[in-house]
């Protein structure tokens, strides 16, 4: 059990560390969010769990293909917030965005022949 609550702490303190560099230094705060922070703890908590390097390939291999539908966030969140729809709305209209390119990207891997 602690070794679960260290888990969630150390991944809650970073996207804590995140928000609140971002009200001082939005560069600083977009270079350490930029980085695969959650990606890089994910693979040591799975590799320390299951001792399994194929589960780490294999997840790093999913997450490779599914970052790539997940950078239109980036795209369409700041162009409708800066066409005046509100966040919540904004936020909404870009992770539904999001959502759907990730069923097109999973589903375009799988015609492919490519196993997540």
């Amino acid at each position: 059990m602690a070794y679960y609550l260290l888990k969630l702490l150390i991944t809650a303190a970073l996207v804590v560390i995140v928000s609140e560099v971002a009200k001082r230094a939005p560069l600083f705060a977009g270079l350490l969010a930029s980085l695969p922070l959650v990606s890089f703890l994910a693979f040591i908590w799975l590799y320390r769990d299951t001792q399994s390097t194929e589960q780490v390939a294999r997840l790093s291999t999913s997450i490779f293909w599914l970052v790539l539908p997940s950078l239109s966030l980036f795209l369409i969140l700041p162009w409708l917030l800066r066409q005046g729809v509100g966040f919540a709305l904004s936020l909404s209209l870009a992770t539904a965005a999001m959502f759907v390119l990730y069923l097109a990207q999973i589903w375009s891997l799988g015609r492919l022949g490519v196993r997540l």
